[in-house]
């Protein structure tokens, strides 16, 4: 072999290994947001079909309250910690995570309390659902902030590990939840099983939330964490007040109604709630590793989102409605008249979601909150005007165009970064041990 063929082989060999590296993270992201996917499909049919679908949309209210409440705290807590602390010694990471983590047990706490007189205060099957959230939601808030930790450090193995004791948790919670036959119980089993996970992520990671560090991590984390609070809770709070809004427009039954048209789509949603488990962290990998890679892996990332979510929607609309029914129960013929929307809706998500990847890598808060901010009240104005024009089905095909239109403005604002100067701008995570 010439010198020339021995260095050329000597090259190929280290970049091999980071695309094999690259392809196990992947991997296991998959497999963690798989673990997710089927965890809160099974849990959303179980009740589904429990209680029907009057008492689904009562559930479903709480659902979407805990989804604004688990966007306050990545945006606090995690969403800086994947873009600053991802693949970086485990002497910054660690010190990051017990602070990040106390973090998003702070904010479970002092949301959790509020949730709580909000519901005794309402009362009923809504008020008793919204009380037991309250007391779950420091649990499950310290469980989703272990799986960033462990995908920021590239341990996709420990957050799939952590997800998977969940998802066995959960089965005997139901159980006993199902023989109550209330909305509340349903709320306490979903809750309790992620407080199991969130103690074992302890023992997994060996580090202690520190809540008492909380202060400290919001004013350093400050220049991202505030800005991606305001963007997710825009987010999760279009979700909510839509979700609200077609209650009072068509009634809690639509709002069941479009919760089992997602619940369908569950494998695609989950991934799309959770993808800065992966995608975030990859994203700064591949900014600070191969800057020029950048715009085509979040194209590839949103193309091969959309794709799936079409393909999978196209094969939801060949199912039977008896074997609809025996998944969803008496909320099947209502959420199936909603497949098409809802699947163009997720696919529209999906695309937008790789430019969003993009631009957290960057760290272009500020492109992400003006783009979240628009796709939000497009979809908060698509969905509400939609239910006064047409009721369920038009509040569907309004967040789909919304959705879409949104994805758009995402991929405009990553072109127009990606042409500006973009060094990795953040300090360096040593610097911020303290």
């Amino acid at each position: 072999m010439t010198p020339m063929a021995t260095e050329g082989a000597k090259a190929a060999a280290p970049a091999r290994s980071a695309k094999r590296a690259l392809v196990g993270r992947l991997s296991w992201g998959l497999a963690d947001q798989a673990a997710s996917s089927v965890t809160n499909f099974a849990v959303g049919v179980y009740v589904a079909r429990s209680l029907g679908v009057t008492a689904f949309g009562v559930f479903s209210l709480a659902w979407v309250t805990y989804g604004v409440v688990l966007n306050v705290s990545r945006g606090l807590a995690t969403d800086p910690l994947v873009v600053r602390f991802s693949g970086v010694p485990d002497a910054a990471w660690r010190p990051a995570v017990a602070r990040a983590s106390g973090t998003a047990l702070g904010v479970g706490g002092a949301l959790g309390a509020a949730c709580l007189a909000v519901g005794l205060g309402l009362g009923g099957r809504v008020g008793a659902a919204f009380a037991c959230l309250g007391v779950m939601l420091p649990g499950l808030l310290l469980q989703d902030a272990w799986r960033f930790s462990f995908f920021a450090a590239g341990a996709g193995r420990k957050a799939f590990t952590n997800d998977l004791v969940c998802g066995i948790a959960l089965v005997p919670a139901m159980v006993a939840a199902a023989r109550v036959g209330t909305v509340a119980a349903f709320v306490l089993a979903w809750g309790a099983a992620a407080a199991v996970a969130a103690a074992y992520g302890c023992c997994q990671s060996g580090i202690r939330p520190r809540p008492d560090r909380a202060r400290g991590w919001l004013r350093e984390q400050r220049d991202l964490g505030y800005r991606y609070l305001v963007e997710n809770v825009s987010l999760s709070g279009a979700s909510q007040l839509r979700a609200y809004g077609l209650g009072a427009i068509a009634g809690v039954g639509a709002v069941g109604a479009v919760r089992g048209a997602e619940l369908l789509l569950g494998p695609f949603l989950a991934v799309l709630m959770g993808l800065s488990l992966v995608t975030v962290p990859e994203a700064a990998r591949v900014l600070r590793q191969a800057p020029h890679r950048l715009g085509a892996f979040c194209l590839v990332l949103g193309g091969g989102q959309a794709a799936a979510a079409l393909l999978w929607g196209g094969a939801l609309l060949l199912v039977p409605d008896r074997l609809g029914e025996v998944v969803l129960g008496d909320v099947w013929p209502s959420a199936a008249a909603l497949i098409v929307p809802v699947t163009l809706s997720v696919a529209g998500a999906g695309l937008g979601t790789g430019a969003a990847a993009g631009l957290r890598a960057l760290g272009a808060a500020r492109r992400s909150l003006r783009c979240q901010l628009f796709a939000s009240l497009c979809y908060v104005g698509g969905g509400l005007g939609g239910a006064a024009a047409a009721g369920t089905a038009g509040s569907a095909w309004g967040v789909a165009a919304a959705t879409v239109s949104g994805s758009a403005v995402w991929w405009l604002h990553l072109r127009s970064a990606l042409r500006e100067p973009h060094p990795n701008r953040n300090p360096l995570p040593e610097a911020r041990t303290s």
